[in-house]
């Protein structure tokens, strides 16, 4: 038995999404003593370096992730042809749109958003997730013989114990997807929204896209990615990829910095797992205060350039 770990490269390099899947993998490995088989869609230069972060083993497999029926079809292939008894994906939108069809495919128990790693009592594997938009935690039980889970990003620490390994091609049926593949747009220069420890997020407060340089500003000083609120998206001031929330992308960084965002229940359900919230808001009555481990409450257009000249400040000191 193993522990299949599916990674998805970006760009034909695996980040540290991938990596965090690895250690993931390995720590879920260990509790039943198996090893941990990493299979990369698709080609990587780096994808040695999961042996580092805690791979016992690593393939490649070519199938077009855009598909999530031939997706779903390959994966459950792989897990039965490396007799894998957990399979674990990344909680995106190919793991989400694929997980539920793996594991109709190999009658397999399947619970999604997982930010912990599992405990296994005998045969049943326990793991946790947020419920109730984040404010509280479920333990789930799962006793299949084939386990299948998504794992939130920034759920765990990569841990470089390793060595980079040799990698090899698992022979898989090739199958035809009815799909055709006219575009790809893949995002470059800042971490993606899951896996980004640092996020700064913008909302109507900013009044409109032409001021969004004062963001973008604050960003560029602390290395954060990105974010913006539903309304931002919607009007178009910002791409639709940087939405958090509960319709959007759920995060869960180190340092989450909301400005001008009121703090509806919708976008708290989103980010509301961030180790450190900090607010900026004109309206002492918005709700968002009542989440924020720091606030401040002031005007935006005063309050943000002067935190981004005390920060550039603090870093030539």
């Amino acid at each position: 038995m193993s522990v299949l770990v599916v990674i998805e490269p970006s760009a034909g390099i695996i980040n540290k999404g991938g990596f965090e899947l690895a250690t993931f993998g390995k720590e879920t490995a260990a509790l039943s003593g198996t090893k941990c088989i990493a299979l990369v869609l698709g080609n990587a230069s780096n994808a040695g370096e999961l042996g580092i972060y805690g791979a016992d083993e690593v393939l490649t497999a070519d199938i077009p992730t855009y598909d999530s029926m031939v997706y779903a079809t390959t994966i459950a292939e792989a897990t039965k042809k490396l007799d894998a008894s957990i399979v674990i994906l990344k909680h995106n939108a190919n793991g989400k749109a694929a997980a539920g069809r793996i594991a109709i495919k190999l009658n397999a128990g399947l619970v999604s958003a997982v930010n912990a790693v599992p405990v296994l009592n005998g045969a049943v594997l326990q793991v946790k997730r947020g419920v109730y938009s984040g404010k509280a935690s479920a333990t789930y039980a799962i006793s299949s013989p084939i386990k299948v889970i998504t794992v939130i990003g920034n759920s765990i620490k990569p841990q470089a114990n390793g060595s980079a390994i040799s990698v090899s091609v698992l022979d898989l049926p090739k199958l035809t997807s009815s799909l055709e593949l006219v575009d790809r747009k893949t995002m470059s220069g800042r971490a993606p929204l899951p896996e980004a420890d640092l996020v700064v997020s913008g909302g109507r407060g900013f009044k409109g896209p032409e001021n969004w340089d004062i963001l973008l500003e604050l960003a560029d000083t602390l290395g954060a990615t990105t974010a913006c609120s539903r309304p931002v998206a919607d009007a178009d001031w910002r791409p639709h990829h940087e939405h958090v929330g509960q319709t959007g992308v759920a995060i869960r960084p180190n340092l989450y910095i909301a400005i001008g965002i009121s703090g509806a229940i919708q976008h708290l359900a989103g980010v509301n797992s961030s180790k450190t919230i900090v607010v900026i808001n004109k309206d002492p009555e918005a709700p968002f205060f009542k989440a924020a481990d720091y606030g401040i409450v002031g005007d935006l257009f005063e309050v943000v350039p002067k935190l981004t000249a005390a920060i550039k400040k603090l870093k030539h000191e």
